[in-house]
């Protein structure tokens, strides 16, 4: 009896070891990171870069997954990602600042994606100039990047800004407002832009070539996200650019691509390239984030943001700190929360990724 229940619980241990030989054992599951982004040109190679499975490729090499999500209206993307609900998000300097920097986000600017080289703009009906903005009201989307790029060109022609009234206008309706209204007056960025300088009796009275290289586009991420996410979006953006840039095969299929998701034309995104000095080389781009320039522009931005109430209750420009890739600071040091990095760009360059 014994050496017969001894040989059912040898065959019945032979059959489980069996069954576990032949089950292949499952992979753990990938840890997913959530970036989001909206639309502007310089940002639509994102959407190809999903598209196309270059984002996936380079996930898979860094044993991660990607989730890239579009958010039709630009500052609630950001708000999205000030509030924990994403790991990155492409915006420009100034957001990065007044948005999840000083709402105690310790936040990255992993990308240098490009500066707007007439791509943001004042657009107005029955005018010519910037002086006459005067006794109107103005829409754009309120203490972005719009509200600085008006700041400083009424501040170049000695206006005031009491002078007009600013209605905050989301830019996702900002087009179809200004198309209905006879006389209006607005601040935006491409293609929303583009749409309105399309109007009838419209004019583009100041654009962002008259201050180039001081509205950035970025992709920024949360500063304690793992190497292995700053890796692969680099790389995935990076290989983009090559393709974009003609440097790589597909560049027509690419900029057809981002065109369509655009809702415009191929004429009408390449024109708003024209006015976009994007960074397609990673070295230029860890360049321009390690220049001097890019501490004159955050100076700049910092004492606008103060002036217009961005730093909420601190009495102080200095209240948050904006480190830059040779390792100052400008603020607080002991609060930083803006981090400029050229490192992950450098690998890029010199193909270390």
């Amino acid at each position: 009896m014994l050496k017969k229940t001894g040989a059912v619980l040898f065959v019945a241990l032979i059959v489980v070891l069996g069954l576990w030989r032949e089950s292949p054992a499952k992979e753990p599951a990938k840890e997913t990171y959530r970036i989001a982004w909206s639309h502007y040109t310089g940002w639509e190679p994102w959407e190809y870069i999903r598209q196309s499975g270059i984002l996936d490729k380079w996930a898979a090499k860094y044993g991660i997954a990607i989730q890239l999500d579009l958010i039709n209206d630009y500052i609630e993307s950001i708000n999205l990602y000030t509030g924990g609900n994403y790991h990155g998000c492409a915006m420009t300097n100034m957001d990065a600042l007044t948005i999840p920097a000083l709402g105690g986000v310790d936040s990255t600017a992993l990308i240098v994606g490009d500066f707007s080289n007439g791509n943001d703009g004042i657009v107005i009906k029955k005018g010519s100039h910037v002086k006459d903005l005067k006794g109107r009201e103005v829409k754009l989307v309120e203490l972005s990047v719009s509200h600085y790029l008006l700041a400083r060109a009424l501040e170049m022609n000695k206006i005031k800004e009491t002078d007009l009234t600013i209605v905050n206008t989301s830019d996702a309706d900002i087009a179809a407002i200004f198309a209905s209204d006879k006389k209006g007056a607005v601040v935006t960025w491409n293609p929303p832009l583009l749409q309105c300088r399309n109007e009838k009796d419209a004019k583009m009275v100041f654009d962002s070539s008259m201050i180039p290289g001081e509205i950035i586009d970025l992709l920024v991420v949360r500063s304690d996200s793992p190497d292995s996410l700053k890796k692969a979006l680099t790389g995935a953006w990076y290989e983009a650019m090559q393709i974009m840039s003609g440097k790589a095969a597909g560049t027509d299929r690419a900029i057809a691509s981002m065109a369509d998701f655009a809702g415009g034309s191929i004429d009408d995104f390449k024109a708003q390239l024209k006015t976009t000095a994007m960074f397609y080389e990673p070295g230029l781009a860890a360049d321009f984030a390690a220049g001097k320039k890019l501490k004159d522009t955050m100076e700049y931005v910092r004492t606008f943001s103060f002036a217009h109430g961005l730093y909420g209750d601190a009495d102080s420009k200095d209240f948050v700190g904006i480190e830059f890739p040779d390792g100052s600071v400008m603020g607080g040091k002991d609060n930083v929360r803006l981090r400029f990095s050229a490192e992950y760009m450098k690998m890029a360059a010199e193909g270390k990724l």
